[in-house]
């Protein structure tokens, strides 16, 4: 059986997953003197951190399921144009999630959920630097801000909740509406009438870039990178003797999940049976577009994001339920390119298809907003650090740091209790 340990080396890490979770993670214990090797079954930022919104965004503790949602459901379903679509081949596969995700959403809870997520999500911008500028790429994230926009007045009234949880975790926020909001950013259609800003947040000009960057520098410094498949772990009187994967036996004294939407079955061989499920997001990114925003905007009303990128105009959002198999549906993108033309009047309303390219991943999601991070049950010496749903990217970097003081035996910066996998 392959084995990759390290020659001469006393300890070695094995992380599993190299998106921005698993890239970051590993960057931070290699820094903490580790020998650290990265387990990833296919690309470097290929899954869900290959096509996000980019957004680095402390603004985002307001969890999906709030009170209010589940009378909004249907009203989406309905909607061609609607953020929400579930293939009903599914619906018996994900009711208990469902079930989770409604119960989620009392008014206590999302306070105690948002509280949880601020300090993950605390100056995200911040956090992701050390790694981008010691990877020698600062100029892939940048700290334009993030702008919320909405048509109506009822429809921003309708997120009033969402704004109490932000002010009562210190995000500061601006209200911009009409002139100032079209002074503001001039690129959006005159028909939305209200801005919310948020100053303090950023984002990447290429997500999958910027993880590939902070990955090669990993390499550079004498992390390893191995392509397998994970498939569980060699425990031996609860002790950890490496990651059992297709390719081998990978030796470790301690192991990191971190690998998204493909993390439930690990975590159950430890355990753990987390109610981890797939929102599959999609973009469409229009290259050479005719308008272009300063900064990202989320259609608060529509419910997706438009990013500036190096690559163009992305637009990315919706929600799909179906699970890992089913093919992609990509009457979504359509529809994020419809909705994008809507916000943005200066767009063609046609392009070339050599101008437009469109992606669909795999978001890990919980029912009450919150990633699994902690150790694993049955063996101590495996922390998990995945179901981080919409705000991977921008809780990466803190994940791993929190990640990294677990495995040194530090306590974390952040309390990790509202996190762990034996909460449901």
């Amino acid at each position: 059986m392959t084995s990759y340990l390290k020659p001469g080396s006393a300890r070695t890490i094995a992380v599993i997953g190299g998106g921005a979770v698993g890239v970051a993670t590993a960057s931070f214990l290699l820094r903490e003197g580790h020998d650290v090797v990265l387990v990833e079954r296919g690309g470097i930022g290929e899954g869900a951190s290959f096509g996000n919104a980019g957004v680095l965004a402390p603004s985002s503790v307001v969890p999906m399921s709030m009170p209010g949602t589940l009378m909004k459901v249907p009203g989406y379903l309905l909607d061609p144009l609607g953020p929400l679509s579930i293939r009903w081949r599914y619906l018996p596969t994900l009711a208990p999630w469902l079930a989770r995700f409604v119960k989620s959403g009392t008014r206590e809870r999302v306070q105690a959920q948002a509280r949880a997520l601020k300090p993950l999500l605390d100056d995200s911008f911040s956090a992701w630097l050390p790694l981008v500028r010691h990877a020698g790429n600062e100029a892939l994230i940048r700290r334009e801000g993030f702008l919320a926009v909405y048509r109506s007045e009822a429809d921003f009234a309708g997120d009033a909740l969402g704004y109490q949880l932000r002010r009562a975790n210190d995000i500061p926020f601006e209200v911009l509406r009409g002139p100032e909001l079209w002074a503001f950013e001039p690129a959006i259609s005159r028909d939305y009438t209200i801005g919310v800003l948020f100053r303090q947040c950023g984002h990447t000009i290429n997500p999958n870039r910027l993880v590939r960057t902070v990955a090669n520098a990993f390499q550079r410094d004498g992390g390893r990178l191995i392509q397998a498949r994970a498939l569980g772990f060699a425990v031996e009187g609860g002790r950890l003797r490496g990651i059992e994967t297709d390719a081998g036996l990978v030796p470790a004294q301690a192991a990191v999940v971190a690998c998204g939407a493909h993390s439930r079955p690990l975590a159950a061989g430890l355990g753990d049976n987390v109610p981890l499920d797939t929102e599959r997001g999609y973009h469409v990114l229009i290259a050479d577009p005719e308008a272009l925003p300063a900064r990202p905007i989320l259609d608060a009303s529509a419910k997706f994001v438009s990013t500036p990128m190096e690559t163009g105009l992305r637009m990315a959002g919706t929600v799909e339920f179906a699970g890992l198999e089913a093919p992609p549906d990509w009457k979504r993108a359509a529809r994020l390119l419809t909705l994008g033309r809507r916000l943005f009047p200066g767009l063609a309303p046609h392009h070339p298809e050599a101008r437009v390219s469109r992606w669909m991943g795999f978001r890990p999601s919980m029912p009450d907003s919150l990633p699994v991070i902690g150790r694993a049950s049955a063996c101590a010496e495996v922390v998990y650090a995945f179901g981080h749903g919409h705000v991977g990217l921008a809780s990466a970097a803190r994940t791993g740091m929190a990640v990294a003081d677990l495995i040194a035996g530090r306590p974390p910066a952040l309390d990790l209790a509202p996190f762990a996998a034996a909460r449901f």
